[in-house]
């Protein structure tokens, strides 16, 4: 079995871990900073059953604390938010004590914006349990909730203490969870990671039947690309931005199904989207798509929009984006794969076609 796998994200103003052990969650490299800390430990009704207790035994000196929310992008809201809100206040916790979020993309961004806005900022760990939080949604200190005009469009930058990674958690995540997740890793493929998309169209086989030491490969690297960038531009004021990806596509289609597509599910559809769109504008070569398509459909990914959805309807969720400035949209599109770049005013009219060349029916 492969170590323990240790990854540092050094920031202006922070510094923090991402440790990855394949089967253990293991806190020793934060256990000094714990201290006798109040413990509150955030996770959803899927997550808890499993390793709720498990966790919570490993903060041996601390008084622990849970707080358990329904399964389910659709309660990324304020309501979710206000009730781990109450709970801090109704266990009297100050600031120098410690959020937990353990479970997936939602559960991390929902914690993470709870950390944030009690008293204006308190300390937390991610703990992430399924494949898209290990290997994008937990590094990097984006955190938030959903409104009903579009995704993420309330949060904060707020960055954990630790990030948490026990690799055989990804054994009880359904398939369907765990294919989503690699829609985010084929993301940094096309970012500007070219050999690292051609090493998941290689290992297609050996990541289905989670190979551990594939998996510990394969999220390390995830997570040193996007340490990587972050290092660069924590705030998103520039190369960050291109983390987004196939994201203000996805982001739509999310709101617009009412999350009828997981996450990883909706971006992988956001990417062939974007890839069409760079095709049509000249920027890219029209087998950029196809290349794209077929890494997706290996790990059962779709590639076409199977929904009612109209194209006018995804075009304006797109211009409620946290990207569009100016009211001009302002989107990642490819100049080859892995060349992405920000492309800043693209019309309206050029953008159609291709949101309408990814609808069935």
């Amino acid at each position: 079995m492969t170590d323990l796998t240790q990854i540092d994200i050094a920031l202006n103003n922070s510094a923090y871990p991402i440790i990855i052990h394949p089967d253990l969650f293991d806190l020793s490299a934060i256990r000094s900073q714990l201290g006798g800390r109040k413990i509150m430990i955030v996770s959803n009704d899927t997550v808890a059953p499993l390793y709720l207790e498990t966790v919570s035994d490993l903060f041996v000196d601390n008084k622990v604390f849970n707080c358990v929310l329904e399964d389910g992008e659709q309660y990324k809201n304020t309501q979710s938010w206000q009730v781990i809100i109450d709970a801090l206040a109704n266990h009297q916790f100050n600031r120098s004590d410690l959020l937990v979020s353990l479970g997936g993309g939602v559960i991390g961004d929902m914690t993470g914006f709870a950390a944030a806005s009690w008293m204006r900022g308190i300390d937390f760990i991610q703990i992430p349990t399924t494949l898209l939080a290990q290997i994008d949604a937990s590094v990097g200190g984006k955190t938030g909730i959903n409104h009903s005009k579009g995704k993420n469009l309330i949060g904060a930058f707020h960055q954990p203490k630790a990030v948490i990674i026990n690799v055989s958690s990804l054994n009880t995540l359904p398939v369907r969870e765990f294919n989503a997740g690699i829609g985010e890793a084929i993301k940094y493929g096309g970012i500007n990671q070219a050999g690292f998309f051609h090493w998941l169209s290689e290992h297609v086989d050996d990541i289905k039947i989670k190979k551990p030491g594939i998996l510990m490969q394969l999220i390390s690297q995830c997570c040193q690309f996007k340490a990587d960038v972050v290092e660069q531009d924590e705030t998103e004021q520039g190369v960050r931005a291109l983390l987004n990806l196939g994201h203000t596509f996805g982001h739509a289609i999310e709101t617009a199904t009412n999350f009828k597509y997981l996450h990883g599910e909706a971006v992988g559809l956001g990417m062939v989207m974007a890839a069409e769109l760079s095709a049509q504008l000249g920027y890219c070569e029209a087998g950029i798509r196809k290349m794209l398509e077929n890494l997706l459909q290996a790990f059962d990914l779709p590639i076409m929009l199977d929904s009612n959805v109209t194209a006018n309807t995804l075009l304006t969720l797109m211009k409620s984006d946290k990207k569009v400035i100016n009211d001009q949209h302002r989107l990642i599109l490819m100049k080859r794969l892995g060349g992405s770049f920000i492309a800043e005013g693209v019309k309206d009219s050029e953008i159609l076609p291709a949101l309408q060349s990814c609808l069935s029916g």
